[in-house]
C-alpha cells in the first residue's frame, strides 16, 4: 500500500520559500496522482496543487505562478517548492492521492511571518 510522509516546513518570513517533500514508500509514484492540500487555523482543508505522472499540474488559483509542484520518479517523492510566500500561506501542509484518499498524516507546519 502507498504511503506518504511530508516534510520541509518551518518559519520563513513573508517573500521567502520553502521546499516542501513528500516520500513515498510502499509502491511507485508512477501509478498516481499526487495532490498538495493545506489547512490554515481554523478553516477547511484545501487543495493546492494536483500533479500526474505525466506532469500535468492544477494549481489552486491562490498559489497560480508561485509555487511549483514536481515529482522525482528515481526518488519515489513529490516536491512542492513555494516562492514569494505570504502570511495567508501559513497552513498544515498534506500530500496525498486524490479521492479516494490515504489516511492523512501529521503534514509539516509553513508559518509565514516576520
Amino acid at each position: 500500500q502507498l504511503h506518504l510522509v511530508e516534510s520541509g516546513g518551518g518559519l520563513v518570513q513573508p517573500g521567502g520559500s520553502l521546499r516542501l517533500s513528500c516520500a513515498a514508500s510502499g509502491r511507485t509514484l508512477d501509478d498516481y496522482v499526487i495532490s498538495w492540500f493545506r489547512q490554515a487555523p481554523g478553516k477547511e482543508r484545501e487543495g493546492v496543487s494536483c500533479s500526474g505522472s505525466d506532469g500535468g499540474t492544477y494549481y489552486a488559483d491562490s498559489v497560480k505562478g508561485r509555487f511549483t509542484a514536481s515529482r522525482d520518479n528515481a526518488k519515489n517523492t513529490v516536491y512542492l517548492q513555494m516562492n514569494s510566500l505570504k502570511p495567508e500561506d501559513t497552513a498544515v501542509y498534506y500530500c496525498n492521492k486524490p479521492l479516494p484518499h490515504l489516511p492523512w498524516g501529521p503534514g509539516t507546519q509553513v508559518t509565514v511571518s516576520s
